[in-house]
């Protein structure tokens, strides 16, 4: 994982320069809350995690991103759609030892898919656009 101060999300493509970059479909981009990191830590009993251990590509804070579901939203530049939640995979138990799944189910944030191409930088607001059918 490589923390980045901006990036380009492709409609085509997802995140440019991404692992999983160049795959269509509804989990182009990962996103998680800051005040998640906080809850899985105190499930573990530790101070803090880091969001490179959850592999999400974006963290954002003062937002419930549940409340995104089926809406598009803006992000810098770019617009996307809420695709679904992104639920914890077995590595959480490697990345925090036993319990670190169930540590994480609830608190994983959601996938997106990226609808209109653009640049996404650190400290960008995060815009909830009106419902449509996605």
């Amino acid at each position: 994982m490589t923390s980045v101060e901006a990036a380009t999300a492709s409609a085509a493509e997802g995140l440019v320069g991404d692992r999983y970059n160049g795959r269509s479909g509804s989990r182009q981009v990962t996103l998680i809350q800051r005040e998640h990191l906080a809850a899985i830590a105190s499930h573990l009993g530790l101070e803090r995690i880091a969001p490179e251990q959850l592999r999400r590509n974006i963290v954002v804070e003062g937002i419930n991103l549940a409340a995104l579901k089926d809406h598009r939203f803006r992000l810098g530049t770019a617009t996307l759609a809420w695709t679904g939640e992104c639920h914890p995979c077995s590595r959480m138990e490697e990345a925090f030892g036993p319990g670190g799944y169930n540590a994480v189910r609830s608190h994983g944030g959601i996938t997106a898919r990226v609808i209109e191409s653009g640049t996404i930088a650190v400290g960008d607001r995060l815009e909830r656009l009106p419902a449509t059918s996605l």
